[in-house]
């Protein structure tokens, strides 16, 4: 293995540990205390966890709910795709669950549920953000929406993945009642916003157009004073319908504000449109990697 292969497996580990750590804290802290379901096998460990109580009086603890539920699902995984597939969802899985046995459950919003649903639906989607960065998932409705998309093939994984939790939803309706599931439905909504905003956050670049007669220049000091790469574009103004020579520059968002003012300082004259790129892929940006294809 290259030292850059390993470099990038470390990174992707140490953003699924700290990942699972954000979405720990916001089930021991917030969702378990109040019993407010979060989606997914989480919620599903909380709902199992009460029947529990009521039904043996045995307390059932979400990480070792989390795991059982886990278990006949990566099983089923690793059997129809093979290890490879389910290896990072197995460590994600794991390191979840043991956050939730280290930390301890302590209720920091008591019973206010809009505190609850607010506050851990923002940890828990900065968690699960973090986590899908390092390229993997905590297994529940995730990795089921997929083995379920193998079956219905016309059926994307987006469309089946709130369906899921749409069960677990409306599952705890019939146990803690509605009052408490409409916050579960403003917790899932919320943690599903930030997880993608972390996403898109992290992967954000932006991609200038710039249109100056003095092109060759511009184009030469970004890529000495901020080793970018440029293209040179053959466009044709309608207006005047002369060749009208186009750069365009991938850079990162962070980047922007520099690239404006290499450009600004060599031609203040030159017509410039930046626009936001969701995502970039190639050298000086994200690499292509096997798991996301």
């Amino acid at each position: 293995m290259d030292r850059s292969r390993f470099s990038d497996i470390r990174k992707d580990i140490l953003l699924a540990a700290a990942g699972t750590f954000f979405m720990a804290l916001s089930t021991n802290f917030f969702y378990s205390p109040a019993e407010l379901i979060p989606g997914g096998f989480t919620g599903l460990a909380i709902i199992i966890r009460h029947v529990f109580r009521i039904t043996f009086g045995w307390d059932l603890p979400i990480w070792a709910g989390n795991i059982l539920l886990n278990i006949p699902l990566i099983l089923f995984s690793v059997k129809l795709r093979g290890f490879g597939f389910i290896s990072r969802t197995l460590y994600a899985s794991l390191m979840f669950s043991g956050w939730m046995l280290i930390l301890p459950e302590i209720a920091l919003a008591g019973d206010d549920l809009f505190i609850v649903s607010v506050i851990g639906g923002t940890l828990m989607g900065i968690g699960l953000g973090i986590v899908f960065l390092g390229k993997a998932t905590t297994g529940g409705s995730d990795t089921l929406s997929a083995l379920v998309q193998r079956l219905l093939p016309h059926l994307s994984v987006a469309q089946i993945y709130p369906a899921v939790d749409g069960i677990i939803i409306l599952l705890s309706v019939w146990i803690f009642g509605l009052r408490v599931s409409m916050y579960a439905v403003i917790t899932v909504v919320l943690s599903g916003i930030i997880s993608d905003r972390v996403i898109s956050g992290a992967r954000n670049a932006s991609l200038a157009y710039i249109v100056s007669d003095s092109y060759q220049e511009i184009g030469s000091t970004v890529m000495r004073e901020m080793n970018r790469g440029a293209t040179l574009l053959n466009a044709k103004g309608m207006y005047t319908g002369s060749e009208k020579p186009v750069l365009m520059i991938a850079v990162a968002t962070r980047e922007s504000v520099r690239l404006k003012e290499i450009v600004y300082s060599v031609d203040p004259l030159a017509f410039m449109i930046i626009t936001d790129a969701n995502e970039v892929r190639g050298e000086g940006f994200l690499k292509f990697t096997r798991e996301e294809l």
